[in-house]
C-alpha cells in the first residue's frame, strides 16, 4: 500500500505540472537564460520544498476545507503572482549563459517559489479529498509522507523533462532568449487573464 501511495503521488503531481503554469515556465526560462545546470539546482530545491508543502496540505486537508474564504483569496493571490511573473519575464534582459549566476541564487529561487506556490493548495484539496475518500491512498503510519515523497518525485521528473526539452530546443534551433522570455510572459499573462475572467464570472 505504501508503494501505491508513492506511485499515486508521483503520477498525480507529474500530470499536475504538465499544463503551462508559473513553475514549469520558470524552469524553461531558467534553462534558456542560465543553462541546464542552474535549472537543475532550482528543480531539486523546489522538489524538496514540494515534499513538505504537499505533506502539510494533505495533513491539514480538513482544516483547509473548512476555510473556503482562504481558498478564495488564494485564487486572487495566484492571479497576482502570474501577472507579476509575466511582467518580470517580459522585462528579463539576461545575457543567456554568460551572466554570472551562482548555485545559491537558483536554490534560493526554488525554495521561494516552492513556498509561494498557492496553486498547490486547491490542487491537493481536490485531489487529496478524492484520493482519500475513494481509499486510493492510505493516510496512516507515515503513508502521507510516502505519498508526499512520490509527489515531490513527480514534480522533479516533470520539471526535469521541461528543462531537458527546452535545452534541446534551444541548442537545436538557437532560440533567442528575448523571444523565449517574451513568449513566456505572454503565456503567463493569458493564464492570469483566464483565471481573472473565471473569478469575475463566479462572483456575478
Amino acid at each position: 500500500m505504501l508503494f501505491l501511495n508513492f506511485l499515486v503521488g508521483l503520477v498525480v503531481n507529474f500530470t499536475g505540472y504538465v499544463p503551462f503554469g508559473n513553475i514549469n515556465l520558470t524552469v524553461v526560462q531558467l534553462t534558456i537564460n542560465r543553462g541546464l545546470k542552474q535549472a537543475m539546482y532550482f528543480i531539486v530545491s523546489f522538489s524538496i520544498v514540494e515534499f513538505f508543502f504537499t505533506y502539510a496540505i494533505m495533513y491539514f486537508a480538513d482544516w483547509f476545507a473548512g476555510h473556503e474564504r482562504l481558498l478564495y483569496w488564494l485564487d486572487w493571490l495566484i492571479i497576482l503572482i502570474l501577472f507579476v511573473m509575466s511582467v518580470l519575464a517580459w522585462r528579463n534582459e539576461s545575457k543567456e549563459k554568460q551572466a554570472d549566476y551562482s548555485k545559491k541564487d537558483s536554490v534560493k529561487y526554488g525554495i521561494i517559489l516552492g513556498f509561494v506556490n498557492p496553486v498547490q493548495v486547491p490542487f491537493w484539496m481536490v485531489w487529496g479529498t478524492y484520493l482519500l475518500s475513494h481509499d486510493l491512498i492510505d493516510s496512516g503510519n507515515g503513508a502521507l509522507a510516502v505519498f508526499s515523497l512520490g509527489s515531490a518525485m513527480g514534480a522533479f521528473l516533470c520539471l526535469f523533462c521541461f528543462a531537458r526539452f527546452s535545452n534541446y530546443l534551444h541548442e537545436k534551433f538557437a532560440f533567442s532568449s528575448k523571444i523565449i522570455n517574451h513568449s513566456i510572459a505572454v503565456v503567463l499573462f493569458l493564464i492570469a487573464l483566464f483565471l481573472l475572467g473565471k473569478m469575475l464570472l463566479q462572483n456575478h
